[in-house]
């Protein structure tokens, strides 16, 4: 019995499952065949050749998306004094230290990113457990974890896209909505290629992009021409 609705296998019909579609062809089919109720959401998904059960092979980073994620993202900041001001001023929209810890312990949760200045890491340190399984503890290597708090607070409102490789080798990232403009979605693919690329483990050997597909919430993936994606530069 087919798991997928009658929409689903029409959209399908749709696609040359053999071909490796250019970016342009691949997201005006996404868009085309989009039928929900909703905007859909459209993801992408990277096979990388690197093995993440290796320290040296994790590959982890962010992008910020130019045209946004369509999502609206609020933005919890741990810091004190000037920094809690210039947090303030770029738009946080929870803004707290030991206060804020006691808050998240009682189960407050209702952000979806965190950004701390480096000597709050104390007291973020003890959330460890509650942030780390929700995919919230800040982290200095996707420029979570900063003194430029400004900055951080502006990129992650704007649509600041976090990746790291699952153990299958794999990144999943959200790329925008397909209301979005074709254009816009390529802007938004090209700065997370050109962060992926740049995070390249020099321990990686033979082939780093191997594979990449592109799809909406509810519609079937479509296989990506890897030297074009490959060659995508912000």
């Amino acid at each position: 019995m087919s798991k997928h609705g009658k929409k689903y296998r029409a959209q399908k019909e749709k696609i040359d499952t053999l071909k490796s579609y250019p970016l342009d062809e691949a997201l005006a089919l996404v868009k085309e065949m989009a039928s929900a109720k909703f905007d859909e959401t459209v993801d992408i998904a990277i096979n990388l050749g690197v093995n993440p059960k290796y320290s040296d092979q994790m590959v982890r980073g962010a992008a910020v998306m130019p045209a946004g994620t369509g999502k609206t993202v609020r933005v919890a900041v741990f810091a004190k004094g000037d920094k809690a001001k210039e947090a303030e001023e770029a738009g946080a929209d929870i803004i707290g230290a030991e206060d804020l810890a006691e808050k998240i312990e009682g189960g407050f949760l209702d952000f979806d990113k965190t950004v701390a200045t480096p000597d709050m890491m104390k007291v973020v340190g003890k959330l460890g457990k509650i942030l780390g399984r929700r995919g919230l503890m800040p982290n200095p290597k996707v420029g979570t974890v900063t003194f430029d708090i400004a900055k951080a607070v502006r990129e992650n409102k704007a649509g600041k896209v976090e990746f790291r490789v699952e153990k299958e080798g794999i990144i999943h990232a959200r790329v925008g909505k397909v209301s979005f403009e074709a254009q816009q979605l390529r802007e938004n693919i090209t700065s997370l290629m050109d962060a992926i690329l740049k995070a390249k483990p020099s321990s990686a050997k033979g082939t780093y992009v191997k594979q990449a597909s592109i799809s909406s919430t509810m519609g079937p993936g479509l296989r990506l021409d890897v030297a074009e994606i490959t060659s995508l530069s912000v």
